[in-house]
């Protein structure tokens, strides 16, 4: 679900919108017609949600968006399902205050919103994303980021699909923006560095708010952590695939 705390997987099937699931559903303000982000209610990386139906065979993105169903446990542990319609909305409007509905990505894409001034969560500006899913950049269905990158860094902070193991001789994942991959039974091409938001300066469990982690890539990478790509053919990831450029 888009903010929301997900789930580590061993291995999952790869479409073009990217793993099977992600972010393919959403909480959408009613009154203002964006998707909520951890930008601006940062109170969704308390919550938490898993997959709890999916075809078993990897088919198209459409057959895989519709097979899929959600379970979200909230900061209080009571857990709401996208299978319950009115009650879950309902329940979401009373835990963010506001006219929320739980919906499911479409063809029209998703309103966002960022703060240009991150320290005051000040400025902010608008974008419209891709339809399918609901990701932030046509540009990018997955996200890859080593690490070495990281640093000392939780990487829950920076909502990566894929986390990746350097070896001897590989400086960094920015290296691959622009060659296509083999990953797994996946091939992907990548598009782009990925530029970084107060997201990952957000509260999380077990995890402070800390604005300088965005000072320090402001800083040191231009505002740029981790890579994003399109999938140029789906297959199956696992833990412990290994990357291949060509």
């Amino acid at each position: 679900m888009k903010s929301v705390g997900g789930e580590r997987l061993t291995s999952a099937p790869v479409s073009e919108l990217g793993l099977l699931g992600d972010r393919g559903w959403g909480i959408f303000d009613v009154d203002t017609s964006t998707v909520l982000t951890a930008r601006r209610t940062p109170e969704l990386l308390f919550a938490s949600a898993r997959l709890t139906e999916a075809s078993a065979d990897q088919g198209s993105a459409e057959q895989d968006k519709a097979a899929i169903e959600v379970e979200l446990t909230l900061p209080d542990e009571s857990k709401l399902s996208s299978t319950d319609g009115a009650a879950t909305n309902a329940a979401l409007s009373h835990w963010l205050g506001r006219a929320v509905e739980l919906r499911r990505a479409g063809d029209e894409g998703g309103t966002y919103e960022v703060p240009l001034d991150f320290e005051n969560d000040a400025e902010w500006v608008s974008w419209q994303g891709p339809g399918g899913a609901w990701h932030d950049s046509q540009r990018s269905r997955l996200s890859l980021v080593s690490r070495t990158t990281m640093g000392e860094w939780d990487p829950r902070r920076f909502r990566t699909n894929v986390i990746l193991e350097l070896t001897d001789g590989e400086a960094s994942e920015d290296e691959l923006v622009g060659h296509t991959i083999s990953l797994g039974g996946t091939r992907l091409d990548i598009t782009k560095q990925i530029d970084r938001c107060v997201i990952v300066t957000r509260p999380q469990p077990g995890i402070d708010r800390d604005l300088d982690v965005l000072r320090t890539i402001n800083a040191e990478r231009a505002t740029l952590l981790s890579v994003g790509a399109l999938v140029a053919e789906g297959g199956q990831l696992s833990v412990g695939d290994v990357t291949a450029t060509g």
